[in-house]
């Protein structure tokens, strides 16, 4: 049996007439730069999320780039974020000039931990620290609670990397149990990417900064187009970040089916995690699964009334993990390492990796591998794939 990590196919199936009628609407338009589809899909996301505003922008890279340009961070400036995730996170800090500084993650949820964030802000005395970027990775929420706590104390911006997990829900109690909000509402501004692997994904790049402020909002909307309003007036140095109308028009077909999407990945989750348990995998160490956090921590929500994990990634904990890739590529399953190394070991930074020790952030590079998880995999499909694992260990 053939198992891809995704399969784009699957989806397009059921969606190629859509997208293809869309496509050909802005193609007809001859409206190729901005226009209505742009504008039809920051209203769209910005309702979705629970935002007031949304802009459009190339990519989830230029999302996070922009948000960084229209607070000014740049020479000097420190941004506060986590060592584990896509090389973007710390690449936009890089390319404004800044300074990432780590803080090592939680090895359950693998996002940032937030008592790790509070000793380094503690100890920065001359404020260098000019906003945090906490990451939603593979689809869960940072403990965002904590994280506002610690912005507020210390008056610092926070920009959500929310780049795999739009939709994906932070349950803040309340007396009359727990209230979400979704992923990019609760700093002051989140940063989506619609590459064609995520949850909602595109036919090419896109991205999308979401906020509540109108006044950042309007600065980002000005820096996405070089900073000029009116035209040919530069107020301020921006860049070309728009998001092409055809990416917009695809979005805007995928995004009714985006919770539909959500649900079925939780329950291949679930079947995965009924999998692995019915074999000697997990107890006997070989295995750790992935946690929804905030589902087990408030059970009395049921899973399909809340997003909290949005699997963009189904991520598990493997002995002898490099192997065991090999051995799932050898049997045709599809599987992928997210991330084999770590932001502060990357070769870019130069002395400055040899100064960082950051071991949960390090053991998850070296042990962690993303098996297939896309809405269409089929039972059949999870099957072959744990009882293939069940073969190597067994070997």
């Amino acid at each position: 049996m053939k198992v891809p990590l995704l399969d784009l196919h699957a989806q397009l199936a059921y969606l190629q007439d859509d997208l293809i009628k869309a496509v050909n609407n802005v193609l007809t338009s001859t409206r190729y730069i901005q226009g209505p589809e742009v504008e039809g899909l920051e209203k769209e996301i910005a309702a979705y999320s629970g935002a007031q505003y949304g802009i459009g922008v190339s990519s989830g890279t230029d999302a996070l780039l922009v948000a960084l340009m229209s607070l000014g961070i740049g020479h000097g400036d420190e941004v506060l974020t986590t060592p584990y995730s896509f090389f973007a996170t710390m690449g936009v800090v890089l390319r404004v000039g800044a300074k990432p500084v780590f803080a090592d993650i939680d090895p359950v949820s693998y996002n940032i931990d937030p008592l790790k964030m509070a000793e380094i802000l503690h100890a920065d005395k001359q404020r260098k620290i000019k906003a945090i970027i906490p990451v939603h990775l593979y689809g869960q929420c940072a403990d965002m609670r904590a994280i506002i706590a610690l912005a507020e104390q210390y008056n610092i911006p926070v920009i959500e990397d929310a780049a795999q997990a739009i939709g994906a829900e932070y349950p803040f109690p309340t007396e009359k149990g727990p209230k979400c909000e979704r992923a990019g509402t609760m700093g002051l501004c989140g940063c989506f990417s619609f590459f064609p692997s995520k949850n909602l994904g595109g036919i090419g790049d896109g991205g999308m900064v979401i906020t509540q402020d109108k006044a950042f909002a309007e600065k980002v909307n000005l820096m996405r187009n070089h900073g000029a309003h009116p035209k040919y007036y530069h107020s301020l140095v921006g860049g070309n970040f728009r998001l092409d109308p055809i990416q917009a028009a695809a979005l805007r077909v995928k995004l009714p089916y985006l919770d539909g999407w959500h649900r079925k990945r939780g329950e291949n989750a679930a079947r995965y995690n009924a999998l692995f348990q019915d074999t000697d995998l997990v107890a006997d160490g070989k295995v750790t699964l992935p946690v929804s956090v905030y589902s087990e921590s408030l059970p009395q929500q049921p899973i399909d009334e809340a997003h909290y994990h949005i699997y963009n990634q189904y991520v598990i904990r493997a002995d002898l993990r490099d192997a065991l890739r090999d051995w799932l590529l050898e049997n045709d399953i599809g599987c992928e390492i997210y991330y084999p190394v770590a932001l502060h070991k990357q070769e870019c930074l130069g002395d400055y990796r040899q100064q960082l020790s950051l071991p949960h952030s390090e053991k998850a590079a070296a042990e962690t591998l993303a098996l297939p998880i896309y809405p269409e995999l089929t039972p059949a499909m999870q099957e072959y794939v744990v009882d293939t694992i069940r073969q190597f260990y067994q070997r």
